[in-house]
């Protein structure tokens, strides 16, 4: 475990910086963008994802919707990790982050600031929050190949 993931201080820092400044957070109306809208039935969280996928490039993914913290942090790390990553990268990244979810051995260098939430898989009433967002990009990756 790395020295990062021992301070919960720093980790809290990086959720909240998200949170009160998310990446990426606009929609847009470009018709090349595939969109995944995304509801919880337990929270607030109401989201919308959009990625532009071209030439397999993961070109650019953008979210916006009412959400939590925990929400609207994970969506806007996620954002920052896919861009510009191959699909099968940003494939790759949203496996990693379900095996940190769901406490299993996984990659910190892949996750980056997301490995700020390593601790959510403890707390089962968060988990749906924490991977909303990638759930989403999920949607809009399928909706890709399938074009």
């Amino acid at each position: 475990m790395s020295d990062l993931m021992k301070d919960p201080l720093i980790l809290r820092q990086i959720i909240m910086d998200h949170y009160e400044y998310p990446r990426n957070h606009h929609l847009t109306e470009d018709e090349h963008y595939h969109k995944a809208h995304m509801a919880s039935e337990s929270c607030i969280d109401d989201i919308t994802v959009m990625a532009k996928i071209e030439d397999n490039i993961v070109k650019d993914v953008c979210f916006d919707g009412v959400a939590c913290t925990i929400s609207t942090a994970s969506t806007s790390i996620m954002t920052e990790l896919l861009i510009g990553k191959t699909v099968e990268e940003a494939e790759a990244i949203v496996k990693e982050y379900y095996k940190m979810i769901e406490l299993l051995p996984f990659d910190e260098e892949v996750l980056q600031e997301a490995i700020a939430f390593h601790q959510v898989g403890k707390q089962a009433n968060r988990i749906k929050c924490a991977t909303i967002g990638f759930k989403a990009i999920e949607e809009c990756i399928k909706e890709h190949k399938h074009e």
